[in-house]
């Protein structure tokens, strides 16, 4: 490490220790300076006290991520801070912590909802869909029928008669997400997770147990990266796939199916606006049989 990046780094630390109110750490005694002195900031992380001067002051050395974890949860940093403080320290953000997600942000789900003709869906690390908008739940699967423990792509791929027989190509499609998903999980350091999914897989789809054991890896960009559906009402559809990350979220990903045709996009608007239809029309039998 630098002596500037090293000088930098301290003065992160000293900016995050001296915001902190001891009281609410249970340090009491009277203080000169705001915030926690820097030996109880080290007994907090489990570092001695002066190896942590040292850090503040630009003089400690490289630490390990083990030592910035403790640091960072010892200063109480948000996932941003925590990411900053790694890049400060190792010049990396630190890996990718999973948490279990049951939803996203309303901002979030505005955004999916604004893409009218393209089918979107938001996936954590494991391949549960968390949201989606109506494109995918008309064109892809309809998630909202399902429990939220059922929403899983590769339980959808290789254990819905439906859904696989939209697959253009379902052994090359099939292919591609056990690599890809294999390589997600093992980024995000969940191989113990996803075991019970795994396993259930193996015993219910011959084809997942043979292709898990193949080992291949794969990345979203391998490939023409482009999706061909055999739609029941609209027939094949062609559309092009994107990955995006989600700001603040390192655990979910945005995937895009945006139709390369405008006569796609078109026929994907037209059944929308006929399940609208359908739909206020139920709605409206509903309301006269009420009354």
């Amino acid at each position: 490490m630098s002596s500037n990046a090293a000088q930098t780094l301290g003065e992160f630390l000293r900016s995050r220790r001296t915001r902190l109110d001891p009281a609410s750490f249970g340090f009491s005694g009277r203080r000169r300076t705001p915030g926690l002195r820097r030996e109880e900031v080290a007994q907090r992380a489990n570092i001695s006290a002066a190896w942590y001067t040292w850090l503040e002051q630009g003089r400690g050395g490289a630490p390990s991520a083990e030592v910035l974890d403790r640091i960072g949860a010892a200063l109480m940093l948000t996932d941003i801070e925590r990411e900053h403080l790694f890049i400060l320290g190792l010049g990396r953000p630190p890996e990718v912590r999973y948490r279990a997600v049951a939803g996203v942000n309303p901002r979030l789900q505005r955004v999916l909802d604004a893409l009218d003709a393209s089918p979107a869906i938001v996936k954590t690390a494991t391949w549960n869909v968390v949201a989606w908008n109506r494109a995918a739940a008309l064109v892809l699967t309809d998630y909202g029928a399902l429990p939220p423990g059922e929403r899983n792509i590769l339980r959808f791929l290789f254990c819905n008669p439906a859904v696989r027989s939209r697959q253009h190509d379902w052994e090359s499609v099939a292919r591609f997400v056990v690599g890809t998903f294999r390589a997600d999980v093992a980024r995000a350091g969940l191989a113990t997770e996803v075991g019970d999914l795994v396993d259930d897989l193996c015993r219910t789809s011959p084809e997942f147990d043979r292709m898990w054991r193949e080992n291949h890896v794969m990345s979203h960009g391998d490939g023409e990266n482009v999706k061909r559906l055999l739609h029941p009402e609209l027939g094949v559809l062609e559309m092009e796939y994107s990955l995006f990350a989600v700001d603040g979220r390192p655990d979910l990903s945005m995937l895009v199916y945006t139709p390369l045709q405008a006569q796609t996009a078109e026929r994907i608007r037209a059944l929308l606006r006929a399940s609208a239809a359908d739909g206020a029309g139920v709605a409206a039998r509903r309301t006269t049989r009420g009354h």
